[in-house]
């Protein structure tokens, strides 16, 4: 009988891989999926593989799961190797949500905690398990770009939506991992780099005189590779004194030879928007100008022995107006953040070894914020007639990394510290240890347990500022963490649900907070506990019903938090710490209608937040009345008509038109329609 070679299966495996330009897989001239850190791809990787019943075919599977590496330690491990849980936002849920920015987008991951004061994320605050927004790392492309002026600005971001690949939540103390401002957690995006030259934009319109326009270009050869993109927003606002534009204009480039790579980045970002209320619910026409400016280029050596040095700077623009167009409560505000850090690590018999060290300046020039100049040592606001910078301070941060990996068939053993030394305490170094541990029964099921410790330095808002309604403290202490976490996670080609627990003991806590009803706020340390649990859980229903389901995805999440402040002294109210989110209730539903290339995905979500604000709307009580948040429900919706070479989409956010608020006082947007088109060409 003659052989039919087209029948035969060949398989190939690469132990590490790339989703870059450069990779083995582009080199051949087929698209080839992999699952590289997706939330919902990753689950079904392989998913052929998954269908087969034999023994041989089980061993298999295993190896190629553990073949997708994830964020979690020091040194590259596989998915079914991390000790660590990470969440991964992936691009085709990206292209699915009814959002235009990354802060809308991460509503929907089921610990994060989004308070946005503008829609399309202005002025917006992220948080972690409960945490508040100044106890996360925000990173691009593994740089850490956030602002120690305050966590308020992190979030002014220079790239678009249509940049990015992924991105990545890792939830808990990070502080061996990414440093001393990953309290909480830390946030990983995860730019585009595609391997075919192309240009592609996109135009956007909506109610409320919103508009917006984009493009983007590659050029890619055997060696380099250069992403570029830019975009306008701009709107009349969908709420009192809530109009804004923005632009933003972002650049990254590789290179790659069979030595070494090379990656650099620059990224502009450029806002003014109205901001009612924003600090402080008594002056309703308060407004704010931003400008960031973003660098960094970092280099990887290939072989056993794996040197990665980074070199980045960051300077962030802060002009903000009490009351718009007028001198009084006036502020502006220059940041510069200078850091050089080496990683290295290095395989043995005993495991994945890694080491590093990283030094961080920040500096900060204020008219507000930080120690009072000479007259002779003022400096010119730039752009600004007659207008000096009287105030100052800087601070050295020093770090050194040690960790080790354990790697054994069905066990992993991360453990490692941190020791860190920060010019603005004692000069003395401090260590910060931690130990995570996951147990591999079979292919399916994973079981993980962790304990961190970690440490967070005041922003120079909690150290100085100072305003009719705000009063920083300049004896605060650093932030201070123990965190516990256990979990469970089982998957398979059809679902994947994970259930975990955490308990974070935490002292000199920094808040703002009023002590009774006719005081300011101040910011003051303090003891919390922290406990909760999350779970999640994905059903690809295609791998279930086959190609033909008209259901696509279904994803359902739920968190719960429980704090406990333990300090003697009473307070009034609380203005961040205390203001989280109780329970957290997500879920999406994507799926066709008619044809492949029409489909619709529904975001569902549900907040209860503790704690409350002061309401200065209420006409019986125009001084103010305190009052407990609401909980509220939102439905999203959008459909999208995909085509080879653009997309075509329309949006209503707020389906429902319900009456919300992330912060008090701050109504956010009610129904809003929004439409447009993305095209693509290959060049």
């Amino acid at each position: 009988m003659k052989e039919n070679k087209l029948a035969k299966c060949y398989t190939s495996r690469w132990k590490r891989f790339s989703n870059k330009g450069f990779s083995v897989f582009s080199s051949l001239k087929k698209e080839v999926n992999i699952g590289v850190l997706a939330f919902a791809t990753l689950t079904f990787a392989n998913a052929e593989l998954m269908q087969a019943q034999t023994q041989s075919s089980e061993k298999l599977r295993k190896y190629e799961l553990e073949e997708v590496e994830v964020t979690g330690s020091r040194v590259p491990l596989t998915q079914a190797e991390s000790a660590r849980m990470v969440t991964v936002l992936s691009k085709p849920e990206i292209e699915a949500a009814a959002v235009h920015s990354i802060n809308d987008l991460l509503k929907y991951a089921v610990g994060v905690d989004v308070r946005q004061r503008g829609e399309f994320g202005i002025q917006t605050d992220i948080s972690i398990r409960g945490g508040t927004f100044d106890q996360i790392t925000i990173l691009l492309n593994g740089v850490n770009i956030s602002n120690p002026q305050t966590g308020h600005l992190t979030t002014d971001f220079p790239i678009s939506m249509n940049d990015i690949e992924r991105i990545e939540v890792l939830e808990g103390p990070a502080a061996r991992v990414f440093g001393t401002s990953a309290f909480n957690g830390a946030i990983n995006i995860v730019t585009k780099n595609d391997s075919k030259s192309h240009i592609g934009g996109d135009i956007l319109a909506g109610a409320y005189g919103l508009f917006g326009a984009g493009m983007q270009g590659n050029y890619s050869n055997k060696q380099f590779s250069h992403q570029v993109s830019g975009s306008f927003r701009r709107t009349d606002g969908a709420t009192t004194n809530s109009d804004f534009q923005t632009g933003k204009a972002y650049y990254h480039g590789v290179y790659t030879s069979d030595d070494i790579d090379v990656n650099w980045q620059f990224g502009f970002s450029d806002q003014q928007y109205g901001a009612n209320t924003f600090y402080s619910a008594k002056y309703n026409n308060q407004y704010e100008k931003t400008r960031r400016y973003i660098t960094s280029v970092q280099a990887q050596t290939k072989g056993w022995f794996v040197l990665t040095p980074t070199l980045y700077w960051n300077r962030s623009h802060d002009n903000f107006q009490l009351i718009k167009d007028s001198p009084k409560g006036e502020n502006f505000h220059m940041t510069d953040v200078y850091g050089a850090n080496l990683n290295a690590h290095f395989t043995t018999v005993l495991g994945k070894t890694a080491f590093g060290a990283e030094v961080r300046n920040e500096g900060i020039l204020s008219t507000n914020l930080g120690k009072l100049l000479e007259e002779d040592q003022k400096v010119k606001v730039p752009g600004e007639k007659d207008k000096y910078f009287d105030k100052k301070d800087n601070r050295t941060n020093v770090s050194y990394y040690l960790e080790h990996n354990i790697l054994l068939q069905n066990f992993t053993a991360s453990f490692g510290v941190m020791a860190n030394m920060n010019t603005a305490l004692d000069h003395k170094y401090r260590f910060y240890p931690g130990i995570d541990l996951s147990y591999r029964p079979s292919i399916h099921w994973k079981a993980f347990v962790s304990w961190n410790k970690a440490l967070r330095m005041p922003t120079f808002t909690d150290l100085y500022y100072k305003s009719p309604t705000q009063e920083g403290n300049i004896g605060l202490k650093p932030e201070e963490t123990q965190a516990y976490t256990l979990g469970l996670q089982y998957q398979n080609n059809v679902i994947k649900t994970e259930l975990s627990g955490f308990y974070h003991k935490g002292k000199q806590m920094i808040d703002w907070v009023m002590y009774d009803a006719e005081d300011v706020y101040h910011s003051a340390n303090f003891k919390l506990d922290n406990r909760g649990f999350e779970t999640n859980t994905v059903i690809n229903t295609e791998a279930w019903l086959g190609k033909s389901s008209w259901i696509k995805q279904i994803q359902v999440g739920y968190s719960y938090i429980s704090q406990k402040r333990k300090d003697n002294t009473p307070i009034y109210k609380s203005n961040y710490a205390l203001n989280y989110l109780k329970h957290k209730f997500v879920a999406n539903l994507r799926h066709k209608l008619f044809t492949e290339k029409l489909t619709l995905n529904w975001a569902f979500r549900w907040q209860d937040r503790m704690g409350d604000y002061i309401d200065f709307g209420n006409t019986n009580h125009p001084e103010g009345i305190l009052t407990s948040y609401p909980s509220f429900a939102l439905l999203d919706l959008k459909v999208q008509w995909t085509e080879s070479k653009y997309t075509i989409f329309a949006e209503a956010n707020n389906l429902l038109d319900r009456t919300y608020f992330d912060l008090g006082n701050i109504p956010q947007p009610g129904f809003w329609f929004k439409t447009g088109i993305k095209c693509k060409f290959y060049l």
